[in-house]
């Protein structure tokens, strides 16, 4: 049986200057670590500091991206922070054509009714990121700031 919390506290999140005008709105990707199939997902972080870690990988892209301050409240929530395994790396797997051993966490959580899911950190297991399966328990609570991949992480 899976055990779900309450989550009620602010998230961080880094999206491209383009979705400035809807910062709760899900990944575009058709797969990421925890959605796959035409699964909804909305990546943050449990702090700015996170955010800006959890981008890292994505920034050689070099499209402008900004810091969007929101607000999570979700009263069904699967917490697998510390379990090493939702948090490796997947894009190995899926470019082999294998599913991501992470959705195995994600599907899990769905099928509890989980309105969200809180993992640790791959490169810095101190820091926790969610990824949010109905975006409707977010809302924006800003301001908007630049954000500059040169900012300490």
């Amino acid at each position: 049986m899976v055990s779900l919390i309450q989550f009620d506290g602010p998230v961080w999140r880094i999206l491209v200057k383009t979705l400035i005008s809807t910062p709760a709105a899900p990944s575009g990707a058709p797969v990421g670590r925890f959605h796959h199939s035409g699964q909804v997902a909305a990546y943050a972080s449990l702090t700015a500091e996170g955010a800006a870690v959890a981008i890292k990988r994505y920034l050689s892209d070099g499209v402008p991206r900004l810091m969007f301050p929101m607000w999570l409240r979700a009263d069904r929530v699967m917490d697998v922070r510390g379990d090493r395994a939702a948090s490796v790396v997947w894009q190995d797997d899926r470019a082999k054509g294998e599913p991501s051993p992470t959705w195995a966490f994600s599907d899990r959580a769905r099928q509890a009714g989980a309105q969200a899911m809180l993992y640790s950190s791959r490169s810095r297991p101190d820091l926790s990121h969610v990824v949010v399966f109905a975006p409707v328990c977010l809302r924006f609570v800003g301001p908007v700031s630049e954000f500059r991949p040169e900012m300490p992480a």
